[in-house]
Order: C-alpha cells, then sequence, then structure tokens
C-alpha cells in the first residue's frame, strides 16, 4: 500500500511539474487571452524611393475598425450607426454581432480620418479603432511593374513590394487592455502599449528622371507603332544598376483593377524579366563577341577581323536552307569584313561563326554570357529563357542560333549580355536594389555590385564596341546617331511563331544601344512587339533609343565628345 501510495504520489508530482514547467507559458497566453483584448497597431510600411531619395511609394495615415460582438450593449443600434458611416450593409453586422461565433470582427479597413472622427462621436460599446497605411504611389503608372502593389492588409502582392515585403514590413504592436471572461471591458482596465516598429526604406538604383524619359519614349512607340505591347530597360553597364525599366501598357497603382484579374495579371507583368523571345539579329552581337575572343586567343577556327566573308548564298544545313533576311541579288552583302557583316546585320555571316567555333566552345560563351540561366535579379518571376541542350543540338540548330534563331531570351537576360560584351567583359548580377535605409534616416546596408564572371577579353570588348558604333554611324542603326556622342548598338527583327509555325505578319523588333560606346555608361534595349506598318528594328526600336539617350543627355548635362 505505501508502494501504491507513494507511485501515485509521483504521478501527482510529475503531473504538477509538467503543468507548471512544460506547459506553463501556454496555459499563461490562453488566461492572457482570456482576460485580455488587443487592438492591433499597424507598423508605417516603409517607403521606396529612387536611387536619388525620390519617394516612389509612400502611405497615407488611414484606420482600421474593429467590433467585439460580446461587448457591443445595443446590437442594432451599432449595425445601424456603422452601416451608415462606413457604407456598409447593417444587417450583414447585426447577423455577425449576433452570431456569437466570432470573438472580433473587422469592420472597415483604410477609412479616412472625417470616418472616424463620426464614429468617436457616437461612442459606440464594442467599436473600436486603430491607425493603418493606406499605400500611395507618387506616379501612378509608372513604374508599376516594378514597384507592384500591396493588399489590403498591407502585405506585398507583386514586385518590389513583394520580393522586399519583409524589409519594408515592420512590426506590428498592439494596445492591450483587461476585459471580463465574456470580453467586456472593465470598468478601470489595465492598458499596456507596445509600439510598432517602422519597415526599413528601400532605395533603388532607379532613376526617377530617366524613368519618366523612358515611359513618354515607349508611350510613344507603343501609339505611333500600334504595337501589341512595348518594353524598355536601361541599365548602367559598369555594375548592371537598373536605372529604367518600362512595360506598356499598364495601369494606375493607385487605383489598381483588383476586380478583373484577368487584366491584373497582363497588366502588372513585369515582361522584360518574365517573358520570352527570339532575340534575332541583336543576338549577333553575342556570337560577334565570341568570335573575336577565340581569334584573340589563337583559335585558328575563328575569323580574324579583316577575314572577308561571302555572304551572298543561302546555306544548306542539315537539309535545313537558312538565309539572309535581304535579297542578295546584284551583288548585295558580299564580299564583307565582321564590322560590316553587324552593319549590315548579314546572317549568312553569323551561321559561319557558329558553326566554326562548334557546338561546345560556343556553348561555353552562352553560358558565360548568362544564357540558359537567370540573371539573379532581385525580382520575382525571372525567367530562364530556351536554349536547346548542347547534348541535343544539330548543326542547323547552331546555326541559327549564331543569328538570333532557335533560341529565346528574357529581355534582362539580352541586355546583361550586351553589356558585358561591351563594358570590357565583366558579367555582374544585375540588380534593383541600392540601399535599405531605417526609418531614422540611418544606412542599413549597401548593395555592392557582384561580378559574377568574365565573359570576354577588354581587347575583344574594345574591339567589339568599335565595330558596334559603326552600325550606329554607317549601318541599320543610323535612327539611333546623334551627332557629337559616341553611340554604339545593333538592330534586330525577329519573325513570330505560333503552333509551331512563323506567324504571318507578326514580328519583334527591337534595338540595343549604349554610350559612350568607348566607355558606356547607359544601355537601353527596346523591343516593340507586333507593330504595325514597319516593322524593322532600324526603323521602329531604334530612334526610341535616340530618344531616351538625348533625354539622358539633356538631363545629366552630358558633354559633346567633339
Amino acid at each position: 500500500m505505501a508502494l501504491a501510495i507513494t507511485f501515485i504520489f509521483c504521478i501527482i508530482a510529475a503531473r504538477l511539474l509538467y503543468v507548471q514547467i512544460a506547459w506553463g507559458s501556454d496555459l499563461k497566453l490562453r488566461a492572457s487571452d482570456q482576460w485580455n483584448r488587443e487592438i492591433p497597431v499597424i507598423a508605417s510600411r516603409g517607403i521606396i524611393s529612387d536611387r536619388n531619395g525620390v519617394v516612389l511609394a509612400g502611405n497615407q495615415t488611414t484606420y482600421s475598425v474593429f467590433l467585439r460582438p460580446n461587448a457591443v450593449k445595443d446590437a442594432e443600434y451599432t449595425s445601424a450607426i456603422l452601416g451608415g458611416i462606413f457604407s456598409l450593409d447593417a444587417q450583414e453586422i447585426l447577423k455577425k454581432i449576433e452570431g456569437g461565433k466570432i470573438s472580433e470582427v473587422t469592420v472597415a479597413r483604410q477609412v479616412g480620418k472625417e470616418s472616424i472622427e463620426k464614429l468617436v462621436a457616437y461612442n459606440l460599446s464594442g467599436v473600436y479603432y486603430s491607425r493603418d497605411n493606406t499605400r500611395r504611389y507618387t506616379y501612378n503608372e509608372a513604374l508599376c511593374q516594378v514597384l507592384g502593389f500591396t493588399s489590403s492588409d498591407g502585405s506585398g502582392i507583386s514586385g518590389v513590394e513583394k520580393f522586399y515585403n519583409t524589409v519594408l514590413g515592420g512590426t506590428n504592436g498592439e494596445i492591450t487592455y483587461t476585459t471580463d471572461i465574456v470580453g467586456i471591458e472593465t470598468e478601470k482596465p489595465v492598458v499596456v502599449y507596445r509600439e510598432a516598429k517602422a519597415g526599413d526604406e528601400i532605395r533603388l538604383t532607379i532613376d526617377m528622371d530617366i524613368q519618366l524619359a523612358a515611359e513618354n519614349a515607349m508611350k510613344n512607340v507603343y501609339n505611333s507603332s500600334k504595337a501589341k505591347s512595348v518594353s524598355c530597360v536601361v541599365l548602367n553597364p559598369q555594375n548592371f544598376d537598373i536605372l529604367a525599366m518600362v512595360n506598356y501598357p499598364s495601369y494606375d497603382l493607385n487605383n489598381v483593377p483588383r476586380d478583373d484579374t484577368d487584366t491584373l495579371n497582363l497588366l502588372s507583368r513585369n515582361c522584360i524579366v518574365s517573358d520570352i523571345y527570339e532575340p534575332g539579329s541583336t543576338f549577333k552581337v553575342v556570337t560577334a563577341a565570341a568570335n573575336i575572343e577565340e581569334h584573340l586567343r589563337g583559335n585558328k577556327k575563328a575569323f580574324s577581323n579583316s577575314y572577308v566573308f561571302n555572304g551572298s548564298r543561302t546555306r544548306t544545313v542539315d537539309g535545313t536552307k537558312i538565309k539572309c533576311w535581304a535579297d542578295h541579288s546584284n551583288g548585295r552583302h558580299q564580299n564583307q569584313t565582321l564590322a560590316e557583316a553587324l552593319n549590315n546585320s548579314c546572317n549568312p555571316c553569323f551561321t559561319d561563326i557558329a558553326l566554326s567555333l562548334g557546338s561546345e566552345n560556343f556553348y561555353n560563351y552562352l553560358s558565360a554570357f548568362g544564357f540558359g540561366n537567370v540573371t539573379g535579379l532581385d525580382f520575382n518571376g525571372e525567367a530562364l529563357g530556351m536554349l536547346v541542350p548542347q547534348t541535343a543540338v544539330r548543326d542547323c540548330d547552331l546555326a541559327r542560333i549564331g543569328f538570333g534563331q532557335t533560341i529565346a531570351v528574357t529581355g534582362i537576360q539580352l541586355a546583361c549580355a550586351i553589356a558585358a560584351a561591351v563594358n570590357g567583359g565583366n558579367y555582374y548580377i544585375p540588380h534593383l536594389l541600392k540601399s535599405i535605409v531605417s526609418a531614422d534616416g540611418k544606412t542599413v546596408s549597401e548593395n555592392e555590385p557582384v561580378l559574377k564572371n568574365k565573359a570576354i577579353s577588354e581587347e575583344a570588348s574594345a574591339i567589339l564596341g568599335t565595330m558596334l558604333e559603326g552600325v550606329v554611324t554607317e549601318g541599320s542603326g543610323k535612327h539611333a546617331y546623334i551627332e557629337g556622342y559616341k553611340v554604339g548598338g545593333k538592330t534586330g527583327t525577329a519573325q513570330k511563331y505560333e503552333d509551331g509555325h512563323v506567324a504571318s505578319g507578326k514580328y519583334v523588333s527591337s534595338f540595343a544601344g549604349f554610350f559612350p560606346a568607348n566607355k558606356p555608361e547607359y544601355l537601353a534595349l527596346i523591343i516593340v512587339d507586333e507593330p504595325q506598318g514597319t516593322y524593322y528594328g532600324s526603323a521602329v526600336a531604334a530612334p526610341v533609343a535616340k530618344e531616351i539617350f538625348e533625354d539622358i543627355i539633356r538631363l545629366k548635362n552630358i558633354e559633346r565628345y567633339e
């Protein structure tokens, strides 16, 4: 009997120890939850600004209204008052009050100060309010696909708002006060206030002056060409800072079409990052870069800068005919150097280069220039692009890749690849974040450029830059020429495919331009999807780059080279 009593006593003691130690914290929380009620204090969301501190996304002070059914004294009266102030269905509010299943009901969010002043005047029992924030975007449509937007509770849904949501969101606080067991506030409640911690500021690499100039230029070409859509990215080739990013058509961030999901998904998509397309002749920059580098390394299969290509013919590779975009009658595109082939954008010359270098060597350069992989941009939803696996690539595929077919890229991939080709061969990870700044103005962190790899040598890059300057002064890129400034670039015109076949009359017109050509500080990639009428990149996209560059020259007071 003594042993039995001792055993039972040990079990009781063990249970008491478990309740006090292992379970104690949880029981304290449950008791606190029964005898206390909390009103959330929403943290002020961090602002988003451009590289110069210009506010792009900020906050407007608004309020959230809550209701605790157990604390309401007159349900019908309260429902009627709340319905009238906030334009809500009073009967629905009444059902929630009398339902008895919910301890707290959110009546309204993001309401203005005037409505709260009306509410306070009625002094309704069981009704509370707290401050929240309504996001406000300074420039409405501008940069909308990059900035993104937030949900009604202030969490990031897309864009930078989503990618850096943890940094921007801060930490909410609360006001706690004592109640009785059914949730009615006691006569002399004990009130405890826990302060909210505001979110940090995200400072972007975006230059809003350049962004607005690009927005204006892209809207102009969208309207004049009657295109399906247009996109543009402007970056600094020396560190891959993103200075501007435009997709049009767009939408108003202060009036997000939340009720039309299909339209919202279409307009909020950052096509430069998430969509892929066949680049066409702009890709010849990469092929030319690989050839120049291999020639400098002593590869006898590469062509020298003085080598004369016979471009005036149609090649048959693996039974597939490959021809140039131009009619080669009357000796057009015949007997030309690599520089002249870039000027003329002659397909057969770049077919020769790709086939001569071979799949293994050429694919090494494709990898070095970032194709077949994401760039690492700090943004959600970046696409990989499409690249035929090296193990499966045929000579006819390789030949077409040489001039920008049988490969699909994102705009950011191509812009970064061309930037690396002309900046001395340095491939950096592109980025939108410049720095993080705390609410009290102190810099938390600076985002330094990260060199990913060396794609080509400085010597090869300098040679290529000179050739691409020639494309603008003498070749297909003449519409991007600016007197007194060294502008380089490459045009592109690619056919579109639907259901595995060439879509009649549908093209993607593009131009990749940069300046100064000898040490580029600005690079712009212009993409015009399905322009009507004239569709060549030289006529549709190149003038847009010129317009943007001229605005940059004016905004930054850049002196003439001559």
